[in-house]
C-alpha cells in the first residue's frame, strides 16, 4: 500500500470496506474477493485470540486476552453499589517498532 497517505485521508476509525477498497486499489482483485480476504483475516485473528489467548503481529503489536474476576463497583449515575460480572477483555501492547515509527525515531 502507498505509505505516502496524507493524514486527512485517514478516518479516525477504519472500516472493513476501507481496508477492502485499499486492497482493491493496490492489487486489483475483485471487490468480493477483497471483502472475503478482509473477513478471513479478521476471523483468523479472532480465532487465534480465542484459541491461544494472544495474537502477535510483528512490527505492530500484541493483542492479549485478560480475565477479570467479578468485583464490586458503583453505578456512576445513582452511586448505588453494583456487581460487575466476570469477563474477558482484550489488551493491546504496541510494538517498539511502531512506537519508534510514530515518534519518528
Amino acid at each position: 500500500m502507498n505509505n505516502n497517505i496524507e493524514q486527512n485521508q485517514l478516518s479516525s476509525n477504519i472500516s472493513r470496506n476501507e481496508i477492502s477498497d485499499a486492497i482493491f486499489n493496490e492489487f486489483g482483485l475483485s471487490k468480493s474477493e477483497c471483502n472475503n480476504f478482509v473477513s478471513q483475516i479478521i476471523n483468523l485473528l479472532i480465532d487465534s485470540l480465542i484459541k491461544d489467548g494472544f495474537v502477535k503481529i510483528p512490527g505492530f503489536g500484541t493483542f492479549r486476552l485478560r480475565y477479570k474476576k467479578t468485583r464490586s463497583g458503583r453505578n456512576p449515575k445513582t452511586k448505588e453499589p453494583a456487581e460487575i460480572s466476570s469477563r474477558y477483555v482484550i489488551l493491546f501492547k504496541v510494538s517498539q517498532q511502531l512506537k519508534n515509527r510514530l515518534n519518528d525515531n
